[in-house]
């Protein structure tokens, strides 16, 4: 039979890859029937191991091929299919997402089963994997893993050696799909609608071409893979779309609800005339209710002019209000006009984004779709490094057992520098309470509660490097940086405590210590 290569074949070696995929499908009966000689080829015999879950319905198993090959098997309704791909190790890992249940039975019923088999179901879009499985008494069953690529009914079947189905992938809907019963391929009478029911598949006249792929499988995944990105290109295209067009939208609506405002407002120029023209009138004006009439001084030959007021108050208040409208208007008119100003340019702006976006989704530019929604441009620097610990001369450096830092001063004048040059208000201070030694500091930079082992650890310390250090038991102060002071003139490592706690410990250098001295 004469094949025609589709349009994927041509595009194998070219960098720039198409927004569409040529045919809705091209692999059809014949091309599936020559991908799985292609996986029985590779598989059989081998045997079953890893299984990593790549999407909700896309299944990767390994079956301990070189070169990093995988059976992947995907019952996407969109797109289910069924080939080798190879990926690293690392890829699946990466790529994989928490196993369902179904691969767990998966992994509990064909873990370390032999592939006997792989076929195609000689009409249908069913490929069918025969496994022999011997479980921990020696006994040897034979259960099946079903591939159904039929588009809306696509499903992953899992059959014991009866033949009856014991898992499903996707919820199994029509008869000989449901759990218990004995696998039925979902039925070809296209002129039903009962739900389960193979919905008509129309098979492309042009099939897949190997072309310059290094079998039919690898031309399949790029096949998918640019399909895959085509539609990601195009979601993310709509989404990036969606967004401008809702900013716009919204610019564009508090743009004229600010003209609404403004009007509302009225004229402020208008107000003040009112205002002044009340006040002029005082003397002469003639009141009738609601109603005042005036001379107009302002305009040419002084006409008379009526205007309502509130019959209730005089004219001096009806000028004071038309007077703080003009103020209120006067101020609105600068501030709605200011913003004005800067939604134009916003809409101006966002006009030409969109107009930018159209242009890269006309022409399919993933590179420049990646700069536009900001994914090309340089990630932002990650916060400054923490400065290397400062070098304090005579300091004994530790760690403890919970991770903090704790400076054991040696000679007075270190521990003077050590308490209130180093220490900061929230750090721990310790020191033995009958006898001189070392002022001892714990760092704790999150200023959250230090753990009880730890003051341990340094009150030890504190007992160990002082006067007492060789008795069975020192008591040892310790408070917070916060309630030390330094009395005037006094010696050097005296100090003044005004709230402290006290714990008794067998002086001892039982931590890490992380640096020598200086």
């Amino acid at each position: 039979m004469l094949r025609e290569s589709v349009s994927l074949a041509a595009h194998a070696g070219c960098s720039q890859r198409p927004r569409t995929a040529g045919p809705s499908n091209p692999v059809n009966q014949q091309t599936i029937a020559e991908i799985v000689s292609e996986i029985s080829s590779q598989l059989k015999g081998r045997f079953l191991g890893r299984i990593f879950q790549l999407t909700p319905l896309t299944l990767a198993i390994d079956f301990g091929l070189r070169d990093a090959g995988y059976l992947l098997i995907s019952v996407e309704p969109a797109a289910p299919r069924v080939y080798l791909i190879e990926r690293s190790s690392r890829q699946m890992e990466k790529q994989s997402i928490a196993p369902l249940h179904f691969v767990q039975a998966l992994r509990s019923s064909l873990g370390g089963g032999r592939l006997l088999s792989v076929t195609k179901d000689a009409f249908d879009r069913i490929v069918r994997l025969s496994f022999s499985v011997e479980n921990e008494l020696g006994e040897v069953t034979s259960p099946a893993l079903v591939a159904q690529i039929t588009g809306r009914s696509a499903n992953l079947f899992l059959l014991d050696q009866a033949g009856h189905i014991t898992h499903a992938l996707r919820s199994p809907k029509g008869a000989g799909q449901q759990i218990g019963e004995h696998y039925q391929p979902p039925s070809q009478d296209h002129s039903s609608n009962v739900p389960g029911r193979l919905e008509a598949w129309n098979e492309p006249e042009n099939s897949l071409e190997k072309g310059t792929f290094s079998s039919l499988s690898a031309a399949a995944d790029d096949y998918y893979l640019r399909r895959e990105s085509a539609a990601t290109f195009a979601a993310r295209s709509k989404a990036t779309l969606g967004k401008i067009n809702k900013e716009l939208t919204q610019a564009q609506k508090l743009q004229s609800n600010l003209g609404k405002d403004l009007a509302g407002h009225g004229n402020a120029e208008q107000h003040k005339r009112c205002g002044d023209l009340l006040l002029a009138n005082i003397a002469n004006a003639v009141r009738d209710g609601n109603k005042v009439i005036l001379k107009d001084y302002y305009s040419d030959g002084a006409p008379e002019i009526e205007m309502e007021v509130d019959e209730n108050a005089s004219l001096q208040d009806e000028a004071a209000r038309y007077f703080a409208r003009y103020t209120k208007a006067k101020r609105a008119t600068e501030e709605i006009n200011a913003r004005r100003t800067q939604l134009h340019e916003t809409i101006t702006r966002l006009e030409k984004r969109k107009a930018e976006l159209e242009r890269i989704i006309a022409a399919g530019d993933e590179t420049a779709l990646d700069l536009f929604a900001g994914g090309g441009k340089p990630q932002p620097a990650s916060k400054t490094k923490r400065k290397p610990a400062e070098k304090i001369p005579g300091v004994r450096r530790y760690r403890s057992s919970d991770g903090y830092e704790v400076l054991v001063g040696r000679a007075a004048h270190t521990n003077d520098q050590l308490t209130f040059r180093v220490a900061r208000p929230h750090d721990l201070w310790l020191h033995s309470a009958d006898y001189p030694g070392s002022h001892v500091v714990v760092r704790n930079h999150t200023r959250s509660e230090i753990p009880h082992r730890t003051i341990i650890e340094a009150a030890q310390l504190a007992a160990k490097f002082s006067q007492a250090g060789d008795d069975s038991k020192v008591t040892v102060h310790y408070t917070q940086r916060k309630f030390l002071s330094k009395p005037k003139g006094a010696a050097p490592g005296l100090v003044r405590m005004s709230s402290f706690k006290t714990i008794n410990v067998e002086p001892k250098e039982g931590i890490e210590r992380i640096e020598t001295e200086q």
